[in-house]
């Protein structure tokens, strides 16, 4: 599969699904120390919320990265997932003691699951592939109905803003030949959708959510990767403990690639 013959597919979750025949999710979130910092940021504010006996549903739940986390503590966990690819390097993980009932579906219809059996919904994959507002909209209603009252909801959206300085690093020519609107700065939405502070703010908003938290859940960590996986283990702990005091502050939420909200139904 290439860009090329990925971009002539019309039908969206076919498209989507074919998309990681290409990119690799199965270690895109644990093959380096830099790499590890979305993932570690994102289970620290899960874990703000979680409690015994708490049911969890990942939807867009990839190879199973926060799934497989979790289970492992004992947690009972729900996992929908759309690639076959995905699917595949998911189900290789499995054991017997996993308790994860792990299906292949679409975010945007959630009916096999009850209102409102879930304490913590994971929306991680979603949003990076719909690209218009009315899908976006249905799967945040999903989320919003599987999701008890008192429950919390965890969005992750592909930053736009920072991209471009990440994509400079590894091509000199980016800002000339950059696939991105010269004048107003909006990265083409292919083969992911990008999202600024502000277009995600609003889409929740929108679509009724309470945020209590906005998070750069990566921030300057793919551009500075050959640094920080040369650091100790030592250096490694601290660079945390600063990328974790600096990753709420208003000024750097643009400063991402990966953008971490968590919200709560109105």
């Amino acid at each position: 599969m290439t860009f090329e013959q990925l971009a002539k597919i019309e039908n969206e979750a076919e498209r989507v699904n074919r998309t990681y025949d290409i990119f690799n999710e199965e270690s895109r979130l644990n093959h380096s120390k830099a790499a590890r910092v979305e993932f570690l940021t994102t289970v620290r504010y899960i874990e703000k919320y979680l409690k015994d006996g708490d049911k969890i549903l990942d939807i867009g739940a990839g190879a199973g990265e926060y799934s497989l986390y979790f289970a492992h503590r004992g947690y009972e966990v729900s996992a929908l997932e759309l690639s076959d690819a995905n699917i595949a390097a998911f189900r290789k993980k499995l054991t017997p003691e996993d308790k994860i009932d792990l299906v292949q579906g679409n975010a945007l219809d959630l009916s096999r699951y009850a209102d409102k059996s879930f304490d913590i919904v994971l929306l991680f994959g979603p949003l990076y592939h719909l690209k218009n507002d009315t899908d976006k909209q249905q799967c945040i209603r999903e989320a919003k109905r599987v999701c008890r009252d008192d429950g919390k909801i965890f969005f992750a959206f592909i930053a736009n803003d920072f991209v471009f300085l990440t994509e400079f690093e590894y091509d000199i020519h980016y800002f000339s030949v950059g696939n991105y609107d010269k004048e107003t700065f909006k990265l083409n939405d292919f083969p992911f959708v990008f999202h600024t502070v502000d277009t995600a703010r609003k889409l929740l908003a929108d679509g009724g959510i309470n945020v209590l938290h906005e998070v750069t859940a990566d921030g300057a960590s793919e551009l500075l990767a050959a640094r920080i996986n040369e650091m100790s283990d030592e250096d490694y702990a601290q660079y945390l403990r600063y990328h974790f005091y600096i990753c709420e502050k208003p000024e750097m939420l643009g400063m991402t690639n990966h953008l971490l909200f968590v919200g709560e139904k109105k």
